[in-house]
């Protein structure tokens, strides 16, 4: 079987930047670990991306805080977990959930058994509608998310939304926390 590991929007931004938490700065240590635990070659990110007119579009106006302009720094992915993926194949998005990344993971699927994991920023938005378009095309393929790698705008949210996945077949692995 073949393990693949998908990181989103592991951005400054979203770390210690304009959207940043302390829940997410938390993660970026164990997304570190995790990505050394895939081959560089099965390793996929995402980043958010918005532009100079973001405030005007129907997002920035749900959610007027300028963030991840592409090119800026909060855009960039943040250094440490940059440096651990440098094979990384990165898919800029423009909205929550990466169609394009959905479709290469199905063109992958063909053929062969796979599994797929994803780990980011936040929770309750993109990586839960990146987790819900990829089981959407790969309706037999395992997907799983650790939480322990993802973090919510909160924690209510961030368990909300991993209630959402676990409700459509996607595995919630046990936090290593939680057994402790």
């Amino acid at each position: 079987m073949e393990r693949y590991l998908i990181v989103i929007d592991m951005q400054k931004d979203f770390i210690d930047g304009a959207l940043g938490s302390d829940m997410a700065k938390a993660i970026v240590p164990k997304v570190i670990e995790k990505i050394k635990e895939y081959e560089p070659g099965h390793i996929y990110a995402t980043r958010d991306t918005h532009f100079e007119n973001y405030l005007e579009t129907l997002e920035g106006k749900k959610l007027p805080v300028v963030h991840c302009i592409k090119e800026s720094e909060g855009w960039q992915i943040h250094p440490g977990v940059s440096a651990a993926m440098p094979q990384a194949k990165i898919y800029d998005k423009y909205t929550f959930g990466s169609g394009e990344l959905a479709e290469e993971m199905y063109r992958l699927s063909l053929g062969r058994e796979m599994e797929i994991e994803l780990s980011g920023l936040c929770t309750d938005i993109c990586v839960v509608s990146n987790a819900l378009l990829l089981r959407a095309k790969l309706p037999g393929t395992v997907i799983k998310v650790d939480p322990s790698c993802c973090a919510g705008v909160t924690e209510e949210s961030h368990k909300a939304a991993l209630e959402t996945m676990r409700m459509c077949q996607i595995d919630i692995m046990q936090d290593k926390e939680d057994e402790e």
